[in-house]
Parts: structure tokens; sequence; C-alpha cells
């Protein structure tokens, strides 16, 4: 992979990389190899969104999709999860969202899940991308008699809060929350889910205008929500990513809690109610120190993966585990969900909460953070492979890990949605992770800027 396909699908510019024409020949494109020649007619479910882009690469899709005959059901804007949930309980052969998840406006992408919800394998990506890129093979198109048509789904949102509202069967009621929606696609369901569970509900960037989501808001910007929680004295502070797969939150202290947190909260709830399979939680390599510290306190086990909430997962069905996630705020309740879903967390910890009869801020203490820095660098598709390979950038990275020595460590790796390269550090020491991340920064840079 790698041409088309990131570690979370297609993502780039709209009307630049993302185009009609290369929506319409991903529509075209996935619909015959998910649902080859001599299929039972079938349909695809297409979600979205707040991003004024989205509409329109929704349409090239779907106009692909029929043209090899293959119906399609809009279901308008949504959550990603509600894409992999609705496609099992539409009994849909695929659903597709577009979404750039945290980025900003003028991104925008394609995230494809089979039938079971599950996003699609590597295998499925590839033959994909060999068909938009190679032609190859060549689609073959309906007769005029056998075009797919498209359907516009009127309960889609609906259907889905009515889902998640029946994972727990603990009442919100008593809760004062604070919602921040990025301008995405919560703002189609937060407010009433949350409210119909007991919540009293003040509701912030939930006013989509198309350019908006995630502009100074949402899971990377929770400055605002924060300062609002403290001066409205409020019990919690949620924050959602713009297709709100992600969520992280302010307590009741305003204390921001970042999903290793939320995590260990929740990681103890469920052993504690014998639902966490093996007694075992899956995070990454970027997963804090922390973290593996409070497991070995509460006798939990944990796994490490790459970064990648897919690997995450991949790692859950293997094994069997229930539950995992990054610190991004990708959660991943097996019992409940296919993929990482930020309001089907939120839930789940609010509940924690009651059932626990104490602030959240009181719950978070299970865990101590170790100091952790990170800088992104910006570099090329080149330089990106050259942070493997480049012997002066191994030199740095070596001298680094020699300074931080054995009570830390150091992790690089290249984004996989971004022309970006990850640099973290972490210790016991902050004021050295500071200064050790920063140098290495800049040494890493310079080492790759001739790329």
């Amino acid at each position: 992979m790698g041409r088309l396909f990131g570690t979370d699908g297609i993502r780039g510019i709209a009307n630049e990389l993302l185009t009609c024409e290369r929506a319409m020949a991903v529509g075209r494109a996935a619909a015959s190899v998910i649902l080859p020649k001599g299929h039972a007619k079938k349909k695809i479910l297409i979600g979205m969104d707040t991003r004024q882009s989205s509409t329109m690469l929704a349409s090239a899709l779907a106009s692909g999709i029929c043209s090899v005959g293959v119906d399609v059901e809009i279901l308008g804007v949504v959550p990603t999860p509600a894409v992999a949930y609705l496609v099992r309980k539409y009994k849909a052969a695929a659903g597709i969202m577009i979404s750039a998840s945290h980025n900003s406006a003028e991104f925008n992408g394609i995230k494809i899940f089979n039938s079971e919800g599950y996003k699609l394998a590597d295998e499925l990506e590839e033959r994909i991308e060999s068909v938009v890129l190679e032609n190859d093979p060549p689609c073959e198109l309906a007769d005029c008699m056998g075009i797919g048509v498209v359907t516009i789904s009127n309960t889609a949102a609906s259907d889905y809060v009515e889902y998640v509202k029946s994972t727990t069967a603990v009442s919100l009621e008593g809760l004062e929350i604070a919602i921040d929606c990025a301008n995405g696609s919560s703002s189609a369901t937060a407010e009433k889910l949350f409210t119909e569970l007991g919540a009293k509900c003040h509701m912030l960037f939930d006013d989509p205008d198309g350019l908006n989501i995630n502009r100074d808001c949402g899971s990377t910007h929770m400055e605002n929500l924060r300062d609002y929680v403290i001066s409205h004295k409020l019990d919690a502070g949620l924050a959602f990513d713009g297709d709100a797969d992600r969520f992280l939150c302010v307590d009741n202290k305003g204390v921001i809690i970042d999903g290793d947190v939320i995590m260990a909260v929740m990681a103890l709830d469920m052993k504690n109610r014998g639902a966490l399979n093996h007694n075992t939680v899956v995070g990454t390599i970027m997963t804090n120190f922390g973290f593996n510290k409070f497991c070995e306190q509460n006798g939990i086990n944990f796994i490490a993966t790459k970064v990648g909430d897919r690997y995450v997962l991949e790692q859950m069905l293997l094994e069997d585990f229930s539950f995992g996630g990054e610190q991004s705020g990708h959660l991943i309740m097996r019992e409940y969900s296919t993929t990482g879903d930020g309001q089907l967390t939120a839930v789940q910890l609010l509940s924690s909460v009651i059932r626990a009869g104490r602030k959240l801020s009181e719950l978070t203490g299970v865990m101590t953070k170790y100091p952790q820095a990170m800088v992104n660098i910006k570099v090329s598709a080149e330089a990106k492979l050259a942070i493997f390979t480049d012997e002066a950038v191994k030199k740095i990275l070596d001298e680094a890990k020699a300074k931080i020595g054995s009570t830390g460590r150091l992790v690089v790796r290249p984004s996989g949605t971004e022309p970006l390269v990850r640099i973290m550090a972490e210790g016991e020491d902050e004021h050295m992770i500071l200064e050790v991340v920063n140098t290495t920064a800049s040494k890493v840079e310079k080492a790759l800027a001739s790329y």
C-alpha cells in the first residue's frame, strides 16, 4: 500500500488529491472488488462529516458505485463509527465514510468498512488501489437496465444514537457536562444521545458551516472546553474530533484527560465487572509508560502494537481481547463496536463515574503519567523513509537514546496520515525530556532537509 491508502484510508486536500474523478474511480473500484460480477445486487452505505467538500465527494462516490450496478444508501452526516454499526444493521455489503477526521476543513478522506463493520483488509485496499491507479483489472460497467440507484436514509443518526444508548443500563442523571462537537459529525448526535441518557448538557461548537470543523475546537484544541468546565463548575467536558471516532475529556477540576488515562479508568472498571477479556488491554508504542505501571499495580496485562487503531484492533481480534486504544482517544470496546467510537467511549466512561459514585478527578488518580514530549517535523514522502536508512539520522537518534538511558525511551515514527515525522521522548525527568526531544527534532529536521 502507500500510493492511495494510508493507515486510516485515503486522505488529501479536496479537489487537489481528492477530486471528483478520483472519488468516482474509488467508488467504482471498491464496488467491483467487494461485490464482483455475479453478485446478488446489494447496497453500499455512504456517510459523511460536515466538511463543505463531503457532499461533492459523496455524489462522486455514489455515481461510481451505481455505474457498476450496485445500489447506494446515503446516510447523511453521521460519525464514522455509525457507518461501521449501520453497515451491519442495514445488511449492506460495505460502508464508506467521507471524512478527514481531526484534520482541518480543506482536507477530506475516504474510509471503507466491510459488511461486518471492520476496516478493509490490506489485500482488498491494494486491489482497489490497483484498479484505480492502473485499471487492473478494468471495471465492467453495468448495462443500462442494471445501473444502481441512490436512496437517502432518514433514520441513520437516530438509529445509531439508540444503539449507543442500549450499551449502558446506567442513567447519567445528576451529571452536568459540556460537549465540544468540533463542528463535526457529533453535532448531529451528541446532544440527543447524552440528554436522553439523563445528563444536563451544555453544547459547544455544534454549529458546522462546512469550513469550521476542528477549527480551534474538538479533541485537538481543548482549551475552550477546559475553561468552560471550570467557569461553569461542571462534572466533565467531552471533546470529539471531526468524525467522532476520537474522544478526550476534561475532568471536574479542569484537567485535560487523554486516551491513556481514560483507558486506565475504564480498564479497571471493566476488570472489576469481569468484562476485561484475559485481563488484558491493548495499546501502542506511544502509550504512556505510566499506563504500564498502572497495569502492573492492578494485575492487568498490557500489549503494545504499532501506532494506529487498525493495529490495535488486529491484536484484539487475534487473541480475543475486549479493550484497547490510543493516547489520541481512539478507544475500541469490542463488546459493542468494531472500530473506535468517541461517543460510545464517553457513555461508558460516564457510566463508570456513576457506578463508582465518585468524581471523575478522583477516578483518574489510578494512573500517574510520565512526562512525555513530542515534536512533529514536516517532511517529504522521501524523508519519511529516510529516518530508517539515513546514517546521520541514525547517529542522532542513538545519541538521544543514550542520553535518556534506562529511565525513559525515544520513539520516532512517520505519520500514517500526514506529511510528518513524530519524535517522542518520555521519562522521569521532564526538563531533560524536553531538552532531548527539541534538540533531536532540530538535528533530524536539518538532516532530512535534503530529501
